[in-house]
C-alpha cells in the first residue's frame, strides 16, 4: 500500500489517531487530550481543551530553536522596485512591536482588527500581530471599493483598522486612505483607531486623533508577548460572497487551523523546513491566508510575498524570474495566471533559462483546463497539479499529495480526496450518484481540522448554506462527478457565483448595484467563459419605459458604478441592453440559458419559458459585442 493510500485509509478508519499524530507538529501550551469532540449537525470541535498561540507557532518557536537567521519572508515588488528579506528574528521583532501598539490601543483577545493593506511585509506582520495577542483579524482585499469595505466593517465591528497610504498597480498609484475614509463614513460601526503605514510613493493625510502613524505607534510601544488561546478560539474572519450578494464571514479557529496548515504543507505540497514556497496570490483571499502566511511559516519554510502581476511587471517572464532568483521549490498559482503568461509567451521563450530549483507547480482558484496544464508541463518540465478547495475549507480537499508519494493525475480532475475528506456526489434526494453522473459535490461530516467552524454572527446562515440540503454532509455548492478511479471532477457552481481568475464574485451582488441606476428597470449578470480568466461577468440591462438617453451613456455609467461600488475585479467584460430578459412563467430569469448562449453552447429552450422571443433579443445583443451563439432550438409544442 502506498503512503497516500495508507494515510487516506487511516483518515477514514481512525481519524482520531491521524490527527493526534498530526497535532505533534504544533507547539502547545496545554496539549490536546482528545483530538475532537462531537457537535451538532455532525460537526466536530478540534482539540478541545488545548491551548496554543498561532503566532508563536509561526515565528517564535523557530527563533527559539536557533533558526532566527533563516529567511522567513522574501518581499519582491517589481511595482515598487524593491526586494527585502526578513529573517525569523526580524519578523519576531516587528510583529511583537505592532502587537504592542495594538495592545496600547486597548485591543483585547477576541476583539476584531480589519487589515486593509497591499501586498507588503506589513500585511503579514499585521496578521501575525493580531494572532499574537488573540485579536481576530479580518483582511479585506485592497481592491475592494468603499461600500464593500464598509459592509465588512459593520459586520466584523473592529476596534482598529490597519491600512496604508496607498497601493501600487501597473496603471499607477491607488490611494487607500480616501477609500478607507469613505468606508468609515458609510459604516454604522464606529472604529476607534486607524493606523496608517505611510508609503514613499504617496503620503496620506491623517485625521488626528483617530488616525495614527504606523511607525510612530510601533516605535512607542513595548513588545507584546504571545497570549495562550483555546484551540476553538477564532483566529480570523474572511468574507466570501454568496448568491444573495451578502458577504459571509468564514470563521477559522486557532488549533485545527494550525494543525491543518502544518500537515498540508508537508503532505500535500511536499515541503520541508527551510525550503522556499511561493503562493502567487493575495492576502485578501484564502490562498494568501493559508499559503503565503500561515502554512509556510508554521512549517518553518521561507515564503515569497510578491507585489506584481504574472504579465506586465515587466513581462511574461516575471514569475520565472522570481522562481530562479529566490530558489522557489514549489509554486502555487492559478490557472488564470498561467493562461495570461501563455497568451503573452505561447512558445515559452521566457522559460528558456529554466526554472531553477522548482520541482512542482500547483494550481487552484478555478478549474484547470487540460490545455493550460499541458503547456505548463511542457515548458516548466515539472509536475503541474490541479487542486480544489474553498474559502470555507481553508486547505486542499482534492489534490495529488506529493508529500505522500502520490503522482497520479488526470486532466480535467482536481485529483483524489485528500486524507481527512470523504467526498460524495449526491442527487436532490441525498442519494449517491453512480460514477460519472453529475450531482452535488458534498463532503461527509465531520470536516477535518482547519475548515470553517461557523459564519461570523450568523449560525442560521451557516446551517442553511452548508448543512441543511444534505443531512450529514457539507454541501460545497459545486456540481460534478467522481469517476470509476476515484478522481473527482468539479464542473461548475450550483449557484450563480462567477469565478474570475480565482476570485469568486456574486452575480446577485453585481445585479444589486446595477439595479440602483435610475434608468435600469431590471438586469441579469452571468459568467461567460474567458480564455484567460476562466470567467468574466457579462451584464444585460432592460431600461425603463420612456428612457430616451443614449444607451451608450447608460452603459458607461453602469460600468463606472460597478467599479466604484464593488471594485475593478467585478467589472463586466460587456454590458448590453435588451428589450426583455428570458424568464420562466414563475418569473425566474433563465441565467443558465443566457450563459450557454454567450458561450456558444447548444441548448433547448426550456418549456417553462414565458416568452421564447426574448431569447432572440439576447442572441442578437450578445452577437453585437462579440459573443457567439448557437441556433435556438424550440421545445416541442412551442
Amino acid at each position: 500500500m502506498t503512503a497516500f493510500a495508507s494515510a487516506y485509509q487511516a483518515s477514514v478508519e481512525n481519524p482520531a489517531r491521524l490527527w493526534s499524530e498530526a497535532a505533534c507538529a504544533v507547539s502547545w501550551y496545554h496539549a490536546p487530550e482528545e483530538p475532537f469532540e462531537g457537535k451538532a449537525y455532525g460537526l466536530a470541535e478540534w482539540f478541545p481543551g488545548a491551548t496554543l498561540n498561532t503566532c508563536f507557532n509561526a515565528v517564535d518557536r523557530h527563533v527559539d530553536a536557533g533558526r532566527g537567521a533563516q529567511a522567513a519572508l522574501i518581499y519582491d515588488s517589481p511595482l515598487a522596485g524593491t526586494e527585502r528579506c526578513v529573517s525569523y528574528q526580524e519578523l519576531q521583532h516587528d510583529v511583537a512591536q505592532l502587537a504592542g501598539a495594538l495592545r496600547d490601543l486597548q485591543v483585547q483577545p477576541g476583539d476584531r482588527v480589519v487589515i486593509y493593506l497591499p501586498m507588503i511585509p506589513e500585511a503579514v506582520i499585521a496578521m501575525l500581530a493580531c494572532a499574537r495577542i488573540g485579536a481576530v483579524h479580518c483582511v479585506v482585499f485592497g481592491g475592494f471599493a468603499a461600500p464593500e469595505l464598509a459592509k465588512r466593517i459593520d459586520d466584523a465591528k473592529p476596534r482598529v483598522v490597519l491600512s496604508a497610504s496607498c497601493g501600487i498597480e501597473p496603471k499607477g498609484i491607488v490611494a487607500y486612505k480616501p477609500l478607507l475614509d469613505a468606508a468609515l463614513e458609510l459604516a454604522a460601526h464606529p472604529v476607534e483607531s486607524v493606523v496608517i503605514l505611510q508609503r514613499r510613493e504617496l503620503r496620506a493625510e491623517l485625521r488626528r486623533p483617530r488616525d495614527l502613524d504606523w511607525c510612530e505607534a510601533t516605535a512607542a510601544a513595548a513588545p507584546a508577548a504571545c497570549v495562550p488561546m483555546r484551540a476553538s478560539d477564532p483566529l480570523y474572519i474572511l468574507y466570501t460572497s454568496g448568491t444573495t450578494g451578502i458577504a459571509k464571514g468564514v470563521v477559522r479557529d486557532n488549533g485545527g487551523h494550525a494543525v491543518a496548515m502544518a500537515w498540508s504543507l508537508r503532505h500535500v505540497f511536499g515541503m520541508q523546513p527551510g525550503e522556499v514556497f511561493w503562493a502567487a496570490s493575495d492576502i485578501g483571499w484564502v490562498v494568501g491566508h493559508s499559503y503565503i502566511v500561515y502554512a509556510p511559516l508554521i512549517a518553518g519554510c521561507t515564503t515569497i510575498l510578491y507585489e506584481g502581476k504574472p504579465v506586465g511587471t515587466p513581462d511574461a517572464g516575471a514569475y520565472w524570474r522570481v522562481i530562479r532568483a529566490h530558489g522557489v521549490q514549489v509554486l502555487l498559482t492559478s490557472p488564470a495566471a498561467l493562461r495570461a503568461i501563455k497568451r503573452e509567451d505561447p512558445e515559452g521563450l521566457q522559460l528558456k533559462p529554466g526554472t531553477g530549483r522548482l520541482r512542482a507547480v500547483f494550481l487552484a482558484g478555478e478549474r484547470a483546463d487540460p490545455d493550460t496544464v499541458r503547456w505548463a508541463e511542457k515548458h516548466c518540465q515539472v509536475p503541474v497539479i490541479d487542486n480544489w478547495w474553498q474559502t470555507e475549507l481553508g486547505w486542499p480537499a482534492l489534490a495529488t499529495c506529493l508529500g505522500l508519494g502520490e503522482r497520479a493525475v488526470r486532466y480535467g480532475s482536481a485529483g483524489h480526496a485528500v486524507p481527512g475528506y470523504r467526498f460524495a456526489v449526491l442527487n436532490a434526494q441525498s442519494e449517491p450518484q453512480s460514477p460519472r453522473i453529475i450531482g452535488d459535490i458534498c463532503i461527509r461530516l465531520p470536516l477535518p481540522p482547519g475548515c470553517l467552524s461557523t459564519l461570523w454572527n450568523n449560525e442560521v446562515e451557516f446551517v442553511a448554506s452548508y448543512l441543511a440540503a444534505h443531512p450529514g454532509f457539507y454541501r460545497t455548492g459545486d456540481s460534478g462527478f467522481i469517476d470509476a478511479d476515484g478522481f473527482v471532477h468539479v464542473m461548475s457552481r450550483i449557484d450563480d457565483i462567477i469565478n474570475v481568475a480565482g476570485h469568486r464574485l456574486s452575480s446577485g451582488g453585481i445585479e444589486q448595484v446595477i439595479a440602483e441606476h435610475p434608468d435600469v428597470a431590471e438586469c441579469a449578470v452571468i459568467g461567460a467563459a474567458d480564455a484567460i480568466k476562466g470567467m468574466v461577468p457579462v451584464g444585460l440591462l432592460v431600461l425603463k419605459a420612456g428612457v430616451t438617453r443614449a444607451q451608450a451613456e447608460i452603459i458607461v455609467e453602469v460600468a463606472r458604478k460597478i467599479r466604484d461600488e464593488i471594485g475593478a475585479i467585478s467589472a463586466c467584460r460587456a454590458i448590453v441592453v435588451v428589450d426583455r430578459l428570458p424568464k420562466t412563467r414563475s418569473g425566474k430569469i433563465l441565467r443558465s440559458v443566457i450563459r450557454r448562449i454567450a458561450d456558444g453552447e447548444s441548448f433547448e429552450t426550456p418549456a417553462s419559458i414565458e416568452d421564447p422571443q426574448a431569447l432572440d433579443g439576447v442572441c442578437e445583443a450578445l452577437r453585437a459585442v462579440g459573443y457567439s451563439q448557437t441556433e435556438v432550438t424550440r421545445a416541442s409544442g412551442m
